[in-house]
């Protein structure tokens, strides 16, 4: 049974005594306030059936069409600003990785395909999460998109360790016809142009049939230049585009039987990445026989142009069968994605070759890493579960997924060839290819082949009207295969097989008190799992001091890494009156064998350490409300507490990495609040006009470990080229400073389903640093990702 120590519930007594005291107030408010039901009901999918949000019985967020035409918001990041705990950390369009209540083990980076994701990601039925690329998906024509706060793991199994999001897309209608336009310019950063064109339709076919189809194109406009050799400048390098499309047919032949087969495309390319640099080995204040340079905010050096390109092709199938008590569902999904991130990585093949003894125009040759990823993933699930109002109800289910995941590196740099045959001897570079292609100083080929298998249930009994009690669990059997083969003058050769598995039970218990009509208590344990994997060998030659050095030593010979598992407690109120809902949670985490991402130094790789204990505590609220005709305000935002209580060191006994007892959790802050308020009044007898604004808080936070330990860092890169010594230093905080977004907007609803709106987004144009960028530890390049600048846009909607 579940073990609740008296310390874990000594630890979260002080979130909960605050809990307490809100639940107190509000039951002595509610019981004053009229009964009557609240119009507001939000019908949500979480427990794998229909219930109303505010009978859900854990801590779940839910926003709605309406929210996301409010609100003005394009991706998932946009609407995160008013999900209380939920971290978007923004690495570009498609590039994006998720935490939720601080439940986060540092940044994935595109050379970690073996990493899992701590967040489920579903598009509705069907399981979408890929560890970095989460997809960035359009928001148009979805009916709403839910944030299950804490593990999922019962009901929706691995990478839900964190909490699962849900996108959930309008289906198509029986006999009704109708739909919606919508086009939008913007101006981002005062002279790139961005903009969107998109559309829905809804077409009955005779009465038991009606056809969905949803299309849309998006321009992002870019805020990046980049300083170019020569002098020159090219502007905005990191626009670009997505556009895609759903058709979705359902076909309902009779009240107890539907089927609906849909089909998904999306692609997204862009030129760069919104990554604003502060060194360069190319561009840096201490170059005395090149142009000495100090970068401006949004500014980088590039040698070569960068881009990113994520095609996504999604078919699945959902079929719904009544057998008179029973309803049986069936989820059958295949995923294709191909994912490609082209870096100008000329500054790290340039500073292996100064340390190589290479000469100047060896370290000048441009030079172009290129990661593919392939992945094709069929998933099943099928499921039983009871209908009707009976107060037993229950779920039970089975699930199937195969994943082949085929990741490369390719580093191709003309001329190279040449020059490490020079320096080392004729035929070196031949020698070293492994079969690869030469120039090419560094390759990989990563092909995995991923299964799971799990079966789960969960059943409620009420009580009387007042008490409800739930129980389920997750038993799942997992299996990894890898095959790891490297070549080139970078690489150690490898021609390297190796496997894991796992298998484990994941339970949850929830209890749910009625205190009043308006008044709910919900208290749960529950248990979340992130499967294991395996590490990629260190390139031993890139490793300052070879296989004997520091790096080599302290980050080898690890070669897997085990499931991580969490114990969740969580006590949360629900209440709803007179317009006014709001919902609160305190939880504890209690998390067992952290996968902790590391930057393996000077060796240009990342390990994955498991860290026995950490933990995560806080509380978290939202409050929405309509005070008087036409106003409207909501307020939500969390307070957290994420720490390492066991430090990870090496054979010496020095603390790797940061891995520290006592240290924060990396990438979520401690605090983030959000606001916004919206007045709407009539402007004629056929439209109203609103004006809306609101405003984020984010605290700070670090991108790995490390980054809390030693500020302000030094980095020195060791590197005498162009005149510097390479004793130089660049001095940084690490620590990602706190922010604040303003977004204003004002429109007009008309009567025929027309809209018109105008906006400002991040009217103070605030340069936010999202995260910290180093390549090779820091001594080839060192920057942060940023945020979109000051942009001013028009929208207009039209509904039919």
């Amino acid at each position: 049974m579940i073990n609740f120590t008296c310390r874990k519930a000594a630890r979260v007594s002080a979130s909960v005594s605050a809990l307490a005291a809100l639940i107190v107030s509000n039951a002595v408010f509610a019981q004053d306030a009229d009964s009557e039901a609240d119009k507001n009901i939000i019908i949500v999918t979480a427990t794998k059936r229909d219930a109303n949000l505010q009978d859900v019985p854990f801590s779940i967020n839910a926003q709605t069409a309406d929210d996301i035409q409010k609100t003005g918001a394009t991706t998932l990041e946009d609407l995160s600003r008013n999900v209380a705990g939920l971290t978007i950390q923004n690495l570009g369009p498609g590039q994006s990785q998720v935490s939720i209540r601080g439940v986060s083990a540092g940044q994935i980076v595109r050379d970690q395909p073996g990493v899992k994701e701590q967040v489920g990601v579903y598009l509705d039925e069907s399981v979408i999460s890929l560890s970095l690329f989460t997809p960035d998906l359009d928001l148009f024509d979805l009916n709403r998109v839910e944030t299950l706060r804490g593990p999922q793991g019962t009901l929706f199994g691995s990478g839900s360790v964190g909490g699962t999001v849900r996108y959930i897309t309008n289906q198509p209608k029986l006999g009704a016809t109708e739909g919606s336009v919508e086009g939008n310019v913007n101006l981002v950063d005062g002279d790139d142009f961005g903009g969107h064109l998109k559309g829905a339709i809804n077409v009955p076919i005779g009465e038991k049939a009606a056809f969905r189809a949803v299309g849309y194109y998006t321009q992002y406009g870019g805020f990046i230049d980049a300083r170019r050799e020569g002098g020159g400048v090219d502007q905005d390098v990191n626009d670009g585009e997505r556009y895609g499309g759903r058709i979705a047919l359902t076909v309902e032949p009779s009240d107890n039987f539907s089927i609906t087969p849909r089909v998904v495309y999306q692609k997204i390319s862009t030129d760069g990445f919104n990554r604003q640099e502060v060194f360069n080995l190319y561009a840096n204040p201490f170059t005395t026989t090149r142009p000495a340079v100090t970068f401006n905010e949004r500014e980088q050096h590039l040698l070569l142009r960068e881009g990113f390109e994520d095609e996504t092709l999604i078919a699945d199938s959902t079929i719904k069968i009544g057998l008179g008590g029973v309803d049986v569902t069936s989820v059958s999904s295949y995923t294709d994605r191909d994912i490609l991130v082209s870096r100008d990585a000329s500054a790290l093949t340039g500073s292996v070759s100064v340390d190589l003894g290479f000469p100047t125009a060896g370290v000048l040759l441009p030079s172009n890493l290129r990661d593919t990823t392939k992945v094709q993933s069929f998933t099943q699930e099928l499921r039983l579960s009871s209908s009707g109002d009976g107060p037993f109800q229950w779920v039970l289910g089975g699930f199937y997924s195969n994943t082949d995941r085929d990741y490369a590196q390719r580093l191709p740099t003309p001329g190279y060839d040449a020059f490490t045959d020079a320096r080392f001897g004729a035929g070196t570079s031949a020698a070293v290819a492994n079969g690869f292609p030469l120039n090419s100083p560094y390759n990989a080929d990563i092909v995995y082949d991923i299964e799971q298998k799990a079966i789960f249930g969960e059943a409620s009994y009420a009580f009387g009207d007042k008490f409800t009690l739930t129980a389920g669990g997750r038993y799942y059997d997992f299996s990894e295969d890898r095959i790891f083969k490297s070549g080139g003058l970078f690489s150690n050769g490898d021609n390297q097989p190796a496997s894991t598995k796992s298998d484990g039970f994941t339970p949850r218990l929830l209890a749910s008190f009625k205190a009043t009509d308006g008044i709910t208590i919900n208290a749960q344990a529950s248990k979340g799992f992130r499967l294991g994997g395996v590490n990629d060998p260190l390139n031993i030659p890139l490793c300052s001091g070879g296989a004997g050095g520091v790096d080599a030593l302290t980050f080898g010979n690890r070669p897997r890494y085990d499931d991580e598992t969490l114990w969740n407690y969580e006590l949360g109120v629900k209440t709803q009156s007179r317009g006014i809902t709001f919902n609160a949670a305190a939880f504890y985490t209690d998390i067992n064998n952290l996968q902790v991402t590391a930057d393996a130094g000077s060796c240009s790789s990342r390990v994955v350490f498991n860290v026995p204990k950490a933990h995560t505590q806080g509380l978290e609220f939202e409050l929405s409300a309509s005070p008087a005709d036409g106003f409207d305000f909501g307020i939500s935002g969390s307070l957290l507490s994420a720490k390492f209580d066991s430090s990870v060191t090496s054979t010496a006994g020095a603390v790797i990495a940061g891995i520290r007892d006592g240290n924060r959790l990396p990438t979520v802050p401690k605090f983030q609040i959000s606001a916004n308020a919206s007045y709407k009044f009539p402007v004629s007898s056929s439209a109203e006009a609103y004006i809306a604004t609101s405003i984020q808080h984010v605290g700070n936070r670090i991108t790995q470990p490390s980054d809390q330990e030693g500020n302000p860092r030094s980095f020195v890169s060791g590197l005498a080229f162009a005149g510097a010594p390479g004793t130089d230093a660049t001095t940084l905080n690490l620590v990602l400073p706190s922010y604040q977004l303003v977004n204003l907007s004002a429109g007009v609803d008309f009567e025929n389903g027309l809209s018109v709106i105008a906006y400002v987004n991040n009217l103070f144009d605030e340069n936010a640093l999202l995260s910290f960028d180093r390549e090779r530890g820091g001594r080839a390049r060192l920057g942060f990702t940023t945020n979109s600048p000051r942009t001013f846009g028009v929208t207009v909607r039209k509904t039919f």
